[in-house]
């Protein structure tokens, strides 16, 4: 697992620019099953406003955890229109599974506390989203 890391973290993820009320974000796209196991695992930052956006083909319960992941998160599920139905504060290295609560298609991961300082809450929707797998 770790080679097949090393290798997609070289290839690099697809980016793309997101708008979160009024605010413009850079997030890495994982759209495949393997993307997005991988996630933000073994990362040692994350710079400001950018993310990683978790892409999936249906809407249904999503459940994420911190395992190798080394950055303090938070994270907003979204429903297929990119209407936030959770957001949540996630810790290093947990494995602890933190739930959308509700059908999620989309899930956002942004540094600890991001959502908070731009006032971004439940019910608020994500522009610019990429079309489901």
């Amino acid at each position: 697992m770790t080679l097949l890391w090393i290798a997609c973290a070289a290839a690099g993820l697809p980016t793309t620019t997101l708008t979160v009320g009024d605010r413009s974000i850079t997030v890495e796209v994982a759209d495949d099953e393997v993307e997005r196991s991988q996630g933000l695992m073994y990362r040692e930052d994350l710079g400001a406003d950018r993310g990683m956006l978790f892409v999936y083909p249906d809407l249904a319960e999503r459940r994420f955890w911190m395992k190798n992941t080394k950055i303090p998160l938070s994270i907003a599920f979204t429903d297929g229109q990119g209407v936030i139905v959770r957001i949540a504060d996630m810790k290093p290295l947990d494995t602890n599974t933190t739930s959308s609560g509700a059908p999620a298609q989309y899930a956002l991961e942004m540094n600890r506390g991001w959502f908070v300082a731009h006032h971004v809450k439940e019910g608020d929707r994500l522009g610019g989203l990429p079309p489901a797998p």
